[in-house]
C-alpha cells in the first residue's frame, strides 16, 4: 500500500507556482502535467519513470528532472523518494 505526504512551503505568483517537498513510499501511479510543468530534486530514494513515448529514466538521490507542461507517464517508486518540487500552473 503506496503513502504519500506533502507539505506546500510556498505559493508565490498568486498561486500560479508552488514549491514543497513531497514524499512517497514504494509503489505505481500514472502522472499527467497536461495543465502544469513541473521541477523535481530528489533528496532521497530512487525512481524509475516511464515516459508516454515509452523512455524510461532511473532518479536518485542528487537527480533533478524537469516534467514539461504536457508531460505524461508513469512513475515507480523503488526506495520511499523524498523531492523537493517546484509547480508552475499554465
Amino acid at each position: 500500500y503506496q503513502r504519500e505526504a506533502s507539505v506546500t512551503v510556498a505559493s508565490p505568483a498568486g498561486g500560479q507556482v508552488e514549491i514543497g517537498v513531497w514524499e512517497c513510499t514504494p509503489g505505481r501511479f500514472t502522472a499527467d502535467r497536461s495543465t502544469s510543468a513541473e521541477f523535481c530534486h530528489f533528496f532521497a530514494g530512487s525512481v524509475e519513470m516511464t515516459n508516454a513515448d515509452g523512455r524510461v529514466q532511473s532518479l536518485g538521490a542528487g537527480d533533478a528532472i524537469d516534467l514539461p507542461l504536457g508531460w505524461k507517464g508513469e512513475w515507480r517508486v523503488i526506495q520511499t523518494v523524498r523531492k523537493l518540487y517546484v509547480i508552475t500552473r499554465a
